[in-house]
């Protein structure tokens, strides 16, 4: 009975080379199944002479009966690229390249076209906005009149001097703030300049909103325009309005941006005496 044993452990570990490749399928699986070939009883021992050739039958028989045992350690990792049927070294864990196929899945991404689609309209959108608030619209800028009138007399020179308090209405149609940077303002008598003035940094008009803002021009009315002063001191006369011409240009600045919006405006001024509009502002002549 050793003896038949012995043979049979010997025979075994003689023909491990020649394992099939199911077999060493099951050593990647890590599969730890031990089976031992059933042996025979004491009573039923082959006690006939063996030929040449049945040796390697027997064998055969005893190894497919007998599948490959694999110890795996704790330096080795299953195989993520081969559904865990091999064995790789630890250490080459991280050097890894998955190779994916054409027709995986994972490859085609469900609903890409409504993440497109609302991507899309999401841009259209922020765009539309955009658009809105920050197209750029008109600024109205319109005169509204003499709020004073300061007169001065040089009988000596035969001059006038007047001192002109005009106020504007500025109003802003956009969504972001406008800044006024300067208003010019000329005035003329007939053809003749009498007057000019020019304010700086005036103000800042908040979006959808309007602002009065006042401006003075002082003005002398003197050398071939001499007569005026005899028309201004005439005592008969109540009231001395003369015609004068308000000529100003306005310079708004918005996104680095500088736009200009000029008016002009014929007028009537007193010159015969000091005049304030507490209530409103003298007439203007369309």
């Amino acid at each position: 009975m050793e003896t038949s044993t012995t043979h049979l452990e010997a025979r075994i570990r003689g023909s491990r080379h020649l394992l099939p490749h199911t077999v060493q399928d099951n050593l990647a699986m890590g599969k730890s199944l031990f089976c031992l070939p059933k042996q025979k009883s004491e009573g039923h021992e082959d006690l006939t002479p063996k030929e040449p050739g049945s040796d390697s039958e027997e064998e055969k028989n005893d190894i497919s009966q007998f599948p490959y045992v694999e110890f795996t350690g704790r330096d080795s990792v299953t195989c993520p690229t081969c559904q865990g049927t091999g064995r790789i070294p630890r250490e080459q864990e991280n050097q890894l390249v998955a190779l994916i196929p054409y027709s995986d899945q994972r490859l085609r991404p469900r609903r890409t076209k409504l993440y497109v689609s609302l991507s899309v309209l999401l841009c259209l959108l922020l765009s539309g906005l955009a658009v809105f608030f920050l197209f750029p619209r008109t600024i109205d800028v319109s005169y509204i009149g003499v709020k004073s009138s300061y007169v001065a007399f040089d009988a000596d020179n035969r001059i006038v001097y007047i001192n002109i308090t005009n106020t504007l209405s500025i109003t802003n149609n956009n969504y972001y703030p406008v800044e006024v940077t300067n208003i010019t303002a000329q005035v003329q008598f007939y053809k003749t300049v009498i007057g000019k003035s020019l304010m700086s940094n005036v103000t800042t008009v908040v979006p959808l909103d309007m602002q009065q803002v006042d401006f003075s021009v002082p003005t002398v009315i003197a050398n071939e325009m001499s007569y005026i002063f005899d028309f201004c001191t005439m005592q008969s006369i109540k009231v001395h309005n003369i015609v004068i011409m308000m000529q100003m240009t306005v310079t708004t600045v918005y996104f680095g941006h500088a736009e200009q919006i000029s008016q002009e405006k014929y007028l009537y001024v007193d010159c015969g005496t000091n005049t304030t509009s507490l209530n409103g502002h003298m007439t203007v002549i369309q």
